[in-house]
Order: structure tokens, then sequence, then C-alpha cells
């Protein structure tokens, strides 16, 4: 049994059990989060696809940690002007794990 789920404007693979990659989340380790954005769920052969998200249906998370990701160089350069400038960037993430799917 799996589902799709829609959260924070990305689409994400639930499985029971599955350790997902999400964007920040301001919680509490050890806490759980319900989202009930869910756009598709294969039950064993049986599919329910949501016009946009399938009634009923959720997934039940628990965050496990949050940390960073590797360091992106960006350099701004704008030719024959003198100009050019380094910034890094770090993106945040957060790992939650399936604990269950429900379906209506």
């Amino acid at each position: 049994m799996y589902a799709l789920v829609e959260y924070k404007g990305k689409q994400y693979k639930a499985e029971k059990g599955a350790m997902i990659q999400v964007d920040k989340l301001d919680v509490e380790a050890g806490q759980t989060v319900t989202i009930d954005t869910v756009v598709f769920v294969n039950n064993d052969g049986k599919v329910s696809v949501g016009t946009p998200y399938v009634k009923g249906a959720k997934v039940v998370v628990k965050v496990e940690d949050t940390f960073k990701d590797k360091k992106v160089i960006v350099y701004k350069y704008k030719s024959k002007k003198d100009y050019h400038r380094t910034i890094g960037h770090r993106q945040q993430y957060t790992n939650v794990r399936v604990e269950d799917i429900v379906v209506a």
C-alpha cells in the first residue's frame, strides 16, 4: 500500500515505514503530523485517484530530525562591468517517517 501526498507544494510517495525528506518543518522531533492532501492511493491493486484530493484519506508521519543539505555555490557575474559575487546556500530539510496510511 502506498500513497502520493502533496505537501508544501511538492509531491512525495509515502509507504508505511518509509523515510521521506521534506522541506523544514517547525515541529519538535518525535511529534506526529497528519497530512490530508492525498492525491493518489494504491491499496493492494485498488486504486483511488483524487479530484484533486482523495476524500477521507490521510497519512500520519512522525518527525525524526532536521538537517542541512550540502552547500550550493551561487556565482553572479556581469561581463565587462567588473561585477562578481559568490554566495553559498544550505537548504534545511526534515526527515519524517510514515507511521500509517488511512483510507476512508
